[in-house]
């Protein structure tokens, strides 16, 4: 009877199996509406072996036998009900496990002033390994309207967790935005640099950003030398107090920036007539002393020393007050001939 028994058991299991191997198991797809497209494999459940080494689950496992047409969510999930009843952190990974089943992308938002900006879904879920943390606390897991930078400073969406405590501050820009080193074209002096690196080594974004400079570029309107000396774009702080004066030395923005050390002048001949020397000036003196109030930078128009000694050109200075007057000692700038 006992032998019987056992055969039976044995028949039916082989029943089963081949059951199970006639039917086709095939990979379903689920097509979320905020969060893309879920695969569940027959296959890689049915392949699990217990300790012992046997399957660890059989199709009587999920199916109680006849079809349901209820969707669960993933509140349904948590509570147990669905893929939860095994997905508990106990049988199997927990379905707060989210990116187990769902596919995160790495996103990149297309920031109008900053350039793209992106946000790494696998860089948070190895800190956060919790979907649920943001989503949907945070954020739908489908589109989300754009959140201000002034807005996330008040806890909004990103500075919900970068406050500076739980998180980097959001007033840590460049950790997200890219801060370019940024060129000026500035002729005919040689191009002027700007450096992010080394600003935000020592500053906030928002110290410039945006009440000082705009931080789209494109935006900003090109200011003069006499305008930052008012006080306008870099001069907000190189004003000689903050930083170093933009009334200063030229070479510390505009590199490649070489006084020649002596300036001949030639008449119609090519005769060297005059000379002036940067060296013993800018000893004495700053840049914008002369520049661009009395001298645009580059060739100017050639003056005469009749105008010289109505005050034009060198003898802006050179009028027997502030220094030697034109009408002196020719000698001091022509040569003898």
């Amino acid at each position: 009877m006992k032998r019987a028994f056992i055969l039976a058991l044995a028949g039916a299991v082989g029943l089963i199996a081949s059951y199970a191997t006639a039917i086709e198991l095939k990979n379903i797809s689920y097509d979320t509406k905020e969060a893309g497209k879920v695969v569940f494999s027959h296959n890689k459940h049915l392949a699990k072996k217990s300790q012992r080494g046997t399957p660890a689950f059989s199709c009587a496992s999920c199916h109680t036998g006849g079809k349901s047409k209820k969707r669960y969510t993933m509140e349904d999930m948590y509570k147990g009900q669905s893929c939860g009843a095994c997905h508990n952190g106990r049988q199997a990974f927990d379905a707060h496990e989210c990116s187990k089943c769902h596919q995160v992308k790495e996103v990149l938002y297309q920031v109008k002033e900053t350039g793209p900006t992106p946000f790494s879904h696998a860089a948070h879920l190895k800190k956060l390994n919790d979907c649920s943390v943001c989503h949907t606390k945070l954020y739908k897991t489908g589109k989300n309207p754009t959140v201000t930078m002034a807005e996330m400073e008040q806890g909004k969406s990103c500075g919900f967790c970068h406050n500076g405590k739980k998180a980097f501050g959001v007033d840590n820009c460049s950790t997200c935005h890219k801060s370019p080193e940024l060129t000026y074209a500035t002729p005919p002096v040689p191009k002027a640099t700007f450096s992010h690196a080394f600003h935000t080594a020592a500053y906030r974004c928002k110290d410039c950003h945006p009440a000082t400079v705009k931080p789209d570029m494109k935006k900003n309107k090109r200011v003069s030398m006499a305008d930052m000396e008012q006080g306008k774009s870099c001069g907000a702080c190189h004003d000689g107090k903050v930083a170093f004066s933009v009334k200063g030395d030229c070479a510390r923005c505009h590199t490649g920036f070489k006084l020649p050390a002596k300036m001949t002048f030639k008449n119609k001949n090519g005769t060297i007539i005059g000379h002036f020397s940067h060296d013993f000036h800018t000893a004495a003196y700053q840049c914008n002393d002369c520049h661009t109030r009395i001298y645009p930078y580059g060739n100017g128009k050639r003056i005469t020393m009749k105008q010289m000694e109505s005050g034009a050109s060198c003898g802006a200075c050179h009028d027997g007050k502030s220094a030697f007057s034109v009408k002196g000692d020719c000698l001091k700038c022509h040569k003898s001939l």
